[in-house]
């Protein structure tokens, strides 16, 4: 049995609620004392917080992998990333990273999602598998399983500009994955598209919309359903034209673990491509994101990183920020980091501040339930009990060209998104 660790003088945030505790002992991986008095005992090594707070680890309920991503998430106190797209070699690659190393976050994975041949997002990660219609989504599903996922990922392509699964298939997948005991989170660019899995039975949806006003109907019947939402919102201001990814850069809190390398691409790669077209205003993807909030929908905070302008880890507390900006209170926002994607993807042993719980800890040095930028304020890090070390992470070559790869192959579909953008207008016209 290794030495305990116990935190005196901390106020708690137990992943809904702060608590009056002021002490948090932890041993062998687990938290095993919460309580008002010290639970330091002889032996302990003791972390004086001197006032500061005690979350449980973050989890970024919305990445996509590439080499480098684990640990660079976990330097900012992301302890576990919810993948949602990539490749079978590199799910197992993380995922013996995260099993054999405690410099890491730890990760679950869909591995490949669901679409149409052609269809979003071919364009970044083929080949792989797609299907066609409903009675290949069994196989699809349990193909995904045997590959190592965690939950499935439907892309909804309700919007016109690429191949899309039709609503069958869509349901289909969703059967068949629940049947399977497995979440489903879908992705959706329109409000025609959120119609299209909410009518399915989604679990989850990823990203909001912007397009258009969310119905309140629409909205209620979620809210009725218990379907949660990652708006992704630090990835949608980029996209729209904010300099979001400038704010992250801005802020030394961040930029001083971040490196050099690491701002500049925060604040190279905003709305890449999309100028020459009038966009929706980012204001309304908040609008929508507050017409959520208001119904009780359940909110799950993701980045989308490594999109242009956002990076692993330090684009979360971004995130955080935003969803406030929306209206709901810094409590809300660090459920939404926290207990909400451990409760929504079944991941019992985390999200919270409780005995028996992992001992995936974020100490950080003001009150982030006063002032939600305070999660920037870290302090010190611990994943499964094990401190990190928040030295700058600096990508190894490898790791930088896959991430070059990355941004290339959104270029790609930016500039095939644009194409098709000036083959409908031309067919407007007409």
């Amino acid at each position: 049995m290794t030495a305990a660790t116990t935190i005196v003088n901390a106020k708690v945030f137990d992943g809904t609620k702060s608590q009056d505790w002021t002490s948090v002992r932890f041993a062998d991986g687990l938290i095993t004392e919460c309580s008002a008095a010290s639970a330091a005992r002889e032996g302990d090594e003791v972390i004086d917080a001197g006032g500061g707070t005690v979350l449980p680890g973050l989890i970024d309920a919305h990445v996509h992998l590439v080499p480098g991503a684990l640990a660079q998430s976990l330097t900012f106190g992301v302890t576990t990333v919810l993948d949602m797209f990539s490749k079978p070699d590199l799910v197992a690659e993380a995922k013996e990273q995260a099993g054999s190393r405690p410099d890491v976050a730890d990760v679950r994975s869909s591995g490949v999602g669901a679409t149409a041949p052609g269809g979003h997002p071919s364009l970044m990660y083929a080949p792989f598998p797609t299907l066609t219609a409903p009675d290949q989504a069994e196989r699809f599903v349990a193909e995904r399983i045997a590959e190592g996922s965690d939950h499935l990922k439907i892309f909804s392509g309700a919007g016109g500009l690429w191949p899309s699964l039709d609503s069958a298939t869509i349901e289909a997948l969703v059967a068949a994955a629940h049947a399977r005991g497995l979440v489903v989170v879908a992705h959706v660019s329109s409000t025609a598209g959120l119609e299209e899995v909410v009518a399915a039975g989604a679990d989850v949806v990823a990203h909001v919309p912007a397009d258009a006003e969310l119905d309140k109907a629409l909205v209620e019947r979620m809210a009725e359903a218990a379907i949660a939402v990652g708006p992704t919102l630090a990835t949608v201001e980029n996209t729209l034209g904010e300099p979001g990814g400038a704010a992250v850069a801005g802020d030394p809190r961040l930029a001083e673990t971040l490196g050099d390398a690491w701002a500049r691409r925060l604040t190279s790669g905003a709305a890449p491509g999309w100028r020459g077209r009038e966009m929706p205003p980012y204001s309304r993807a908040e609008d929508n994101v507050r017409r959520l909030a208001d119904a009780g929908v359940t909110l799950l905070a993701g980045t989308d990183a490594p999109n242009p302008g956002t990076v692993f880890g330090a684009s979360l507390h971004r995130e955080l920020e935003l969803l406030v900006r929306c209206g709901i209170s810094p409590a809300q926002a660090l459920a939404a980091a926290t207990a909400e994607p451990a409760r929504v993807f079944g991941l019992a042993d985390r999200g919270r501040v409780a005995a028996g719980q992992r001992a995936d800890l974020v100490l950080v040095s003001g009150d982030p339930l006063t002032d939600i930028t305070a999660t920037r304020a870290i302090e010190r890090i611990w994943r499964a009990g094990t401190a990190c070390d928040r030295r700058a992470f600096v990508a190894s070559a490898a790791e930088a060209e896959q991430l070059d790869a990355f941004d290339a192959q959104v270029a790609k579909a930016v500039a095939a998104v644009r194409e098709r953008w000036s083959d409908a207008d031309r067919t407007k016209a007409l």
